[in-house]
């Protein structure tokens, strides 16, 4: 039995992966995350999700690869990690009082297959006021997060709602990254 890799030096990924029991190793790739000019974002998070999965595959033919990306988007608009306070709040003052998706690709690669899925989470936050913006932000919590926000974490006390995967938002969907781990090790 080929041994897993997993493709992200996430912590949330590797929580959530160690949840299903399996055992793995960690390598995370360096490659460019550009967003492509005409890509959607179901597109933009499998594409990256492969591409890791391909790049840490090169390296370790031999195993299995989990890879994954998750981004967050509000009427089709990327909301990366934010950059500064400023780039925080305004992706919040984008998500206050509405919904908005989490996507995330996951790839699983092997010798002989690769297969990949996108999970959409639709994601509604209450109506953030700026005492609320500069609460969350004086936590660091937001510091490196898709969207700026981490469900598992403070954030959860300004989401009203989700239709969808509660892990996906967290970075991994685990039912569907079992479903492709599942079907390689049927192929293998």
């Amino acid at each position: 039995m080929a041994y897993i890799i997993l493709a992200s030096s996430s912590p949330r990924r590797r929580e959530l992966l160690q949840q299903l029991g399996l055992n793995f190793d960690i390598h995370s790739p360096d490659i460019d995350e550009s967003f492509l000019e005409q890509e959607s974002v179901k597109q933009y998070v499998e594409r990256l999700a492969c591409t890791k999965a391909e790049v840490v595959f090169q390296q370790y033919p031999d195993s299995i690869v989990i890879a994954a990306d998750t981004t967050v988007a509000v009427d089709h608009h990327i909301l990366g990690k934010p950059e500064s306070k400023q780039h925080a709040f305004e992706m919040w003052q984008l998500m206050s009082g509405r919904k908005h998706n989490v996507f995330t690709g996951v790839c699983v690669h092997t010798k002989q297959e690769k297969l990949s899925i996108v999970v959409c989470t639709e994601v509604e936050f209450q109506t953030l006021s700026l005492n609320d913006m500069e609460s969350y932000w004086d936590t660091g919590e937001p510091i490196g997060k898709a969207g700026g926000y981490a469900i598992q974490g403070i954030a959860a006390r300004y989401i009203s709602k989700i239709l969808g995967s509660y892990t996906n938002v967290v970075g991994l969907p685990l039912h569907e990254t079992a479903q492709l781990l599942q079907t390689v090790k049927a192929l293998n």
